[in-house]
């Protein structure tokens, strides 16, 4: 067993799974299916709302809340799709946090050294992943959630397009000037299991009402030597290392035989990415946050979360300057739209280091490094992550892909390239005890 190690799962659902798999042997064996995922396991973070089981999202005040009446939309679209639910994982207080800690469960250890973090705030659904505890998963990114832990523990995951996926069933449910930053997203192994997810996923369910009827487009039909690609390993806020930007130089290399064009350009606006995330998160200087958590009651709340509440003072308004930040955000999404004129997709850092040092990310330092994905729930844009390297240690170095809104099929089709160029995710090894 892997998670006494890891403290990943927060609910191990294991009679009700092995009763699901049996029963799926049982109709394979007649030779019935449900679905495209029949019999897959997956877990989801506990912020997404599974009927019958507790959802915390890590935070005090949901110690004792009764058990969810209903599946989230996407958890019972994998269900549907025969896919059988086994977990659910870790996450950070109220999920604001880059690590995955909280006061009900504790902390989540990265699967290639139990000293450093595997990142927030989807942090225990990529460990587990990682740790291959369960196949596929179910995040959510408001500033990097899904990705930046995917990088840490070195598997294939996707924030897509803001309004692609409902958001029905999430803890906390959508809504207010937050809503534009964040998505659901799949996790897993191999890109080519998040492509089938997101086939499964896709679609409105007629309650959320920021999903529109989009098509998703087949990466398997991109065309790769159509593509032009553009790379940076400095976003203008936080270059990453050495070794990052080494493997994010390597993967443009390796793209430059198989696309028409790679070259080193970066959109200007992208220097204003980490205030502006910080704008829309906290224009009352976390106030909403701290009067949520009162409602909900929790009286005691986790450091790591004190400390990203107390990164969002400096960005206190009035209601004047709450419409200066949307024109902000208008803007920024104009100058990111012009930019694909002339490219396709983005490679650049999922993050500036490797897997961080419990308590490390809410150094500033550390902290304005997180604006490599904050980027793109600005914009709004796809993207992807995908292991590439490691650093001199054996921790995954991963890459970012993003596209254009609606494309997830190109930055998956190039992600998963990359990943055969590169290998993908790998087995932690004998640093962590485990069924490797």
């Amino acid at each position: 067993m892997v998670n006494p190690v890891l403290h990943a799962a927060v609910e191990v659902q294991a009679e009700r799974a092995l009763e699901d798999a049996a029963a799926a042997d049982r109709e394979l064996a007649a030779g019935s299916s449900r679905g495209p995922l029949h019999g897959v396991p997956f877990s989801v973070k506990d912020s997404i709302e599974q009927a019958g089981s507790r959802c915390t999202a890590g935070t005090l005040g949901r110690r004792d809340a009764p058990p969810s009446t209903a599946d989230a939309t996407l958890f019972a679209r994998l269900r549907n799709a025969g896919a059988i639910p086994i977990a659910r994982t870790n996450l950070p207080d109220l999920l604001f946090a880059f690590e995955s800690a909280n006061l009900l469960f504790g902390q989540t250890n990265n699967p290639y050294d139990v000293s450093r973090t595997c990142g927030g705030s989807s942090g225990g659904e990529a460990a587990l992943l990682a740790a291959c505890g369960s196949a596929l998963g179910l995040g959510s990114d408001a500033a990097g959630s899904v990705r930046l832990p995917a990088a840490f523990c070195g598997i294939a995951a996707i924030k897509p397009t803001s309004g692609r996926l409902p958001r029905t069933g999430h803890f906390p449910p959508a809504g207010g000037w937050l809503e534009t930053v964040w998505q659901i997203g799949p996790m897993a192994r191999y890109v080519e299991d998040l492509i089938e997810a997101m086939r499964v996923l896709t679609g409105p369910d007629g309650i959320d009402p920021t999903v529109p009827d989009v098509p998703y487009r087949d990466p398997q039909q991109v065309k790769l030597a159509e593509l032009r690609v553009a790379f940076f390993v400095d976003n203008g806020i936080a270059a990453a290392d050495g070794q990052v930007a080494g493997v994010v130089r390597g993967a443009a290399a390796a793209l430059a035989s198989q696309v028409r064009s790679v070259q080193e350009s970066r959109p200007a606006c992208l220097a204003a990415a980490y205030d502006l995330e910080m704008k829309l998160i906290g224009p009352d200087g976390g106030d909403g946050l701290r009067n949520y958590l009162r409602d909900l009651g929790s009286s005691e709340v986790h450091p790591l979360l004190t400390a990203w509440l107390d990164k969002l003072e400096p960005y206190r308004t009035d209601l004047a300057g709450l419409a200066r930040y949307w024109a902000e955000l208008d803007a920024y999404r104009a100058e990111m739209t012009r930019f694909l004129r002339r490219y396709d997709a983005i490679l650049c850092p999922a993050y500036i280091h490797a897997a961080l040092p419990h308590g490390e990310s809410v150094r500033d330092d550390n902290f304005r490094g997180f604006s490599h994905t904050m980027a793109f729930n600005v914009a709004g844009w796809p993207a992807a992550v995908v292991r590439c390297g490691e650093s001199s240690t054996g921790l995954p170095i991963a890459v970012q892909v993003a596209a254009a809104p609606w494309r997830e099929d190109v930055a998956l089709r190039v992600a998963l390239c990359l990943e055969g160029a590169f290998g993908g995710w790998k087995p932690a090894g004998p640093r962590m005890p485990g069924p490797y």
